[in-house]
């Protein structure tokens, strides 16, 4: 199965992320829009893994969690990852306890490395990724101006997951399989 290991949100942050993200659509040519149900912010992405891989992947991010107190974050702004003629990735920024969560992505990463995944080449950025593969019929800082601050929480983070990713119906569906508390 295809698996990565994340945070996922409330549906009241998955509804503020999804009323943004339908105001920002009203200016797309064309592009690929997440589905409220699959927005989350990715700590480590591992691709194919086996049933005995998950068991290992359940121990080691237990005994990760372990080592981690609730932390806060909150969504701060918007950005880009361009692509060549277009933008590549549209998202939401984070803000808040990003010590304590680049901490914790570093740990997973480690972990998952001395497990045989490939250790992350780039620097962890967080994002929560809404859309892809998007033109705008304008400058996306254009539209940025015009939509004013983009700020939502403090939330909460009190557990990590591990996510299977399938295509079903030609949609991407993101379901949780294993979820790790963060030490109270």
């Amino acid at each position: 199965m295809r698996a990565f290991i994340g945070i996922d949100f409330d549906d009241e942050c998955k509804k503020y992320i999804s009323d943004l993200q339908q105001r920002l659509r009203k200016y797309a040519l064309r592009g690929r829009w997440k589905h409220i149900s699959n927005f989350h912010l990715t700590l480590k992405f591992l691709g194919e893994i086996s049933l005995d891989q998950k068991k290992r992947i359940d121990l080691s991010l237990g005994n990760i969690c372990d080592g981690f107190r609730p932390f806060s974050l909150g969504i701060s702004g918007a950005g880009t990852f361009k692509g060549n003629d277009m933008i590549r990735v549209l998202w939401l920024g984070l803000g808040g306890d990003l010590r304590t969560l680049n901490q914790l992505a570093g740990n997973i990463d480690a972990s998952m490395s001395a497990l045989g995944f490939p250790p992350e080449k780039r620097r962890f950025t967080p994002h929560i990724t809404i859309g892809q593969d998007i033109i705008f019929e304008c400058p996306f800082e254009n539209i940025l101006d015009s939509m004013g601050t983009i700020s939502y929480g403090p939330m909460k983070i009190t557990k990590v997951n591990l996510f299977k990713s399938e295509q079903i119906q030609n949609k991407r569906v993101y379901t949780k399989i294993s979820e790790y508390s963060l030490n109270d």
